[in-house]
C-alpha cells in the first residue's frame, strides 16, 4: 500500500519539519519507495549465517581524564600574537599563506 500524502504530512509534523505541498506530494512517492527497499532487505534470508566481527581489535576511544594545569584567564593576552578588550583575533579560515 503505498505511502499518502497525508501519512507523509503526518510523518514530516512528527518530525517538526513544514513542508509545502509540492515538497509533500515530492516526498509521499520518495518514502514509498525507502519503506520498500527495507522491506526487501527483511526479506533476505539470514538464518545461519553468523555475525561479522572486524578482524582488527576495536580499541577503547575514551580515556582517562587528564588533570592539566591551565593558565589564568589574564595569562592568555600576553600569549596572543593580536589582541584588544580581553578578545583574540584568529586568521580567518579563507586567508591564504
Amino acid at each position: 500500500m503505498p505511502i499518502s500524502r497525508d501519512q507523509a504530512q503526518h510523518l514530516a509534523r512528527l518530525s517538526k519539519l513544514t513542508l509545502t505541498d509540492e515538497e509533500l506530494d515530492h516526498l509521499a512517492p520518495q518514502l514509498d519507495e525507502i519503506i520498500k527497499a527495507v522491506g526487501r532487505i527483511q526479506e533476505v534470508a539470514t538464518e545461519g549465517i553468523p555475525p561479522t566481527f572486524p578482524e582488527v581489535p576495536i580499541m577503547h576511544p575514551f580515556h582517562d581524564d587528564l588533570v592539566r594545569t591551565q593558565p589564568e584567564a589574564e595569562e592568555f593576552p600576553a600569549r596572543a600574537s593580536t589582541h584588544r578588550d580581553g578578545g583574540f583575533r584568529l586568521p580567518s579560515a579563507s586567508d591564504e599563506g
